[in-house]
């Protein structure tokens, strides 16, 4: 039986190109614009392997592997980006994925990344693979950045970011704008920014969300 994947990038031009090469050699049951849908898609289809970009709206794509590790378990993640920094790369181990191969390698690799996964490997593209296993390797001595914030305080700053208002963002998160604000404000808190211009450039800063 083929294997089943689920593809996600919101770039529609990048995404086509991509598409068709996964139909040639895999059963593409999906593909999908922002991190939402993927969640949902994945609860809806339950693919063998979902390959997605690492950032995209909506929902960020580290809580979305998150979400689909828990409700699906057996699906496999593999991350396909531009984005050749080692810290996301840790950040989406530790989310979940399986594998981490960047666009500008050849498709065989992303075909090595998803038999790896399959298998229960994990695959780094050899292009940063030290640099990922250095920082893996490194001692933590504590929560720094992203990861003081919590899952919920994470989508609010992705939507903020996205340029919606608090009332949006409470009405997308089903949550009161108070407590939108109350989100706010303890994320302020914890990362030591006084403004929401501050939030914003983080959330770029981390790629978090829409390029």
């Amino acid at each position: 039986m083929a294997i089943s994947v689920l593809f996600a990038d919101d770039h529609v031009i990048v995404s086509q190109g991509l598409e068709a090469l996964l139909r040639q050699r895999f059963n593409l049951v999906g593909s999908v614009r922002d991190g939402r849908a993927l969640v949902a898609a994945v609860e809806k289809l339950s693919p063998d392997v979902v390959v997605t970009d690492i950032a995209m709206p909506g929902l960020n794509s580290m809580e979305a592997i998150r979400q689909i590790k828990k409700s699906n378990p057996g699906t496999v993640v593999v991350v396909l980006t531009m984005h050749a920094e080692a810290a996301l790369v840790v950040e989406a181990l530790k989310a979940g994925a399986s594998g981490f191969v960047l666009k500008t390698s050849a498709v065989d690799e992303l075909e090595v990344a998803i038999d790896d996964a399959l298998k229960g490997r994990t695959y780094v593209t050899p292009l940063i693979a030290k640099d990922v296993f250095s920082l893996l390797a490194e001692p933590r001595s504590g929560a720094t950045g992203v990861e003081r914030l919590t899952p919920r305080q994470q989508e609010v700053l992705q939507l903020i970011a996205e340029g919606r208002t608090m009332k949006e963002v409470a009405s997308i998160l089903h949550i009161s704008p108070r407590t939108a604000e109350s989100h706010k404000y303890d994320m302020m808190n914890a990362l030591g920014y006084k403004t929401t211009a501050d939030l914003i450039r983080y959330a770029a800063k981390i790629k978090l969300g829409s390029r």
